[in-house]
């Protein structure tokens, strides 16, 4: 399968996100407290999955805008590794990313209620961005640039904010999915597989509402700018 470098940016904060994690990742080196901003993006995509599951990883997410950006037109755009989509395995890096960071707060909590508290818990939140910025980048480069969120421990939350809605059941008034109008219309020509960012078979996973239900989407609409029969959209879940 030969995967499509398209344009992923239909907005200016998807156009210009990345210099948040610019910010963040390289100006908390020199000024911890940025690093305290990484709060109100976990605050924003907790809020947003619980109501639209992973709609902010593709039309909010600075890290995202990142890889779309700057990582796609260096990367080699190959098929995503199978491991890395591997439940365990992402729950797994999911797990030891919480005991890493309890960690980390465990051995600044000896500074609570000073400002020196502020700096080192801002700190661990900028070089953990930058991390990320860097080794999301690498794999990118070398594979494809989206490959870090299946196993992002933010996308993971975001998975299980969604999850406990469903559990409980919720039904979101502002859910939306990718909707085809009429699968007649379709000339199975695979460009939406090709042009996805997480590499979701679009064509081939509509359930019985004519909608992609599948978790992993992220709602950028790439499919559905790029459809050639224009039949693609993004529309109220209907379930």
């Amino acid at each position: 399968m030969n995967f499509i470098k398209k344009k992923r940016s239909f907005s200016i904060i998807r156009k210009y996100g990345f210099l948040f994690t610019f910010l963040v990742a390289i100006g908390g080196l020199f000024y911890p407290k940025l690093g305290l901003l990484v709060l109100l993006i976990m605050l924003g995509l907790l809020v947003t999955s619980f109501f639209n599951a992973k709609f902010w990883c593709g039309n909010i997410c600075p890290h995202g805008s990142y890889f779309d950006n700057i990582i796609l037109p260096m990367s080699r755009n190959t098929k995503i590794p199978k491991f890395f989509k591997n439940k365990v395995f992402s729950y797994g890096f999911f797990i030891f990313f919480l005991f890493n960071l309890g960690r980390k707060f465990l051995d600044i909590s000896q500074y609570f209620g000073t400002m020196t508290f502020l700096d080192k818990l801002g700190s661990i939140f900028s070089t953990t961005y930058l991390m990320v910025m860097i080794v999301g980048g690498l794999i990118g480069l070398i594979t494809t640039p989206r490959t870090w969120c299946q196993i992002c421990p933010m996308g993971t939350m975001e998975k299980l904010s969604y999850g406990f809605g469903k559990l409980i059941k919720f039904k979101s008034p502002y859910e939306k999915r990718i909707t085809i109008s009429d699968t007649s219309l379709c000339k199975d020509c695979g460009l939406c597989y090709k042009v996805c960012p997480m590499q979701i078979d679009v064509n081939n996973n509509f359930d019985e509402y004519n909608q992609i239900s599948d978790i992993n989407c992220i709602k950028c609409k790439t499919c559905i700018n790029n459809c050639p029969m224009k039949i693609l959209s993004l529309e109220k879940a209907k379930i």
